[in-house]
């Protein structure tokens, strides 16, 4: 049999948390980014990357709805694209880090000694980098592209989730449910597996959802900076960078790109803190 610890609360609990306005909020936005990305550019009716040279810098109208930049492209189109490209990253950069740093966090804690310190050492050279300052350099030394962009955004996220995991590992490992299961005579490698992982995943799982926004405004920065996503492929970031020549002639090529940022980054910080309030064993 596994040893999981059972789950705090109820369904009914878990309608309640979603019935509260923060938990709410972050929900609809999350659902909202979603579906943009789900429909992509296609819902405007315009190729985000088709210029149309008659239609060059078009305020917000009937035909345009958030207007178009100074090729003559929709905006709409290219922020529902740029819907697309942030999800893809936030969500492959943190899948990649949980994917690396949850085993790495669980051994080092669970196994502790030398094998920890080594582990965390090497988490620790991440961690003595700014964040950003990381992802420039990994960007910098690689090339700019969508797959680098994941990897560096990864690598910045990879010693934060190993961290956390390493903590559970640390506070599961000696108590009396992996105890029993060792005096059954289980290896450790099982008991990681069918004991530690399970009751530490939800504090991880947390960890991560709070690392997409994050993630989010990293793309962005780096794509404002010309070291992200390349065009014509359109992310937020790289929009907020062609709009800055032109915002005394249409203000809305930075408006519109910025507003989609707060509101994605909102929307999961909100779920995350939700789910925090929810899962976290220390509350």
């Amino acid at each position: 049999m596994s040893a999981v610890a059972p789950a705090r609360g109820d369904a009914s609990a878990w309608w309640r948390l979603l019935r509260e306005p923060r938990s709410l909020l972050g929900l609809v936005l999350v659902a909202a980014v979603l579906l943009a990305g789900l429909l992509g550019p296609g819902a405007s009716g315009y190729d985000p990357a088709a210029p149309d040279f008659l239609a060059t810098l078009a305020p917000p109208s009937a035909t345009h709805l958030l207007g178009t930049d100074d090729l003559g492209r929709d905006v709409l189109a290219r922020i529902l694209e740029g819907a697309r490209v942030s999800l893809l990253v936030g969500l492959s950069s943190v899948a990649a880090a949980l994917l690396l740093g949850t085993p790495i966090g669980l051994v080092a804690g669970y196994l502790g000694g030398w094998t920890d310190s080594m582990l965390m050492r090497c988490m620790d050279v991440l961690l003595a980098f700014p964040g950003i300052l990381l992802a420039l350099g990994i960007t910098a030394a690689l090339g700019a592209s969508l797959p680098v962009t994941v990897a560096a955004i990864a690598a910045v996220n990879l010693p934060v989730l190993a961290r956390v995991a390493r903590g559970q590992a640390l506070a599961l490992r000696n108590l009396d449910f992996v105890t029993a299961e060792r005096a059954l005579g289980f290896g450790e490698a099982g008991i990681l597996l069918r004991c530690v992982l399970p009751n530490a995943l939800s504090p991880i799982m947390v960890q991560a959802s709070l690392l997409l926004a994050s993630s989010i405004i990293t793309e962005s920065y780096l794509s404002f900076l010309g070291l992200g996503v390349q065009p014509p492929t359109p992310s937020w970031g790289n929009m907020l960078h062609d709009a800055v020549g032109f915002l005394d002639q249409a203000v809305w090529l930075a408006w519109f790109p910025g507003v989609a940022i707060f509101l994605t980054v909102l929307g999961f910080n909100l779920l995350g803190d939700a789910l925090r309030d929810r899962l976290d064993p220390r509350d």
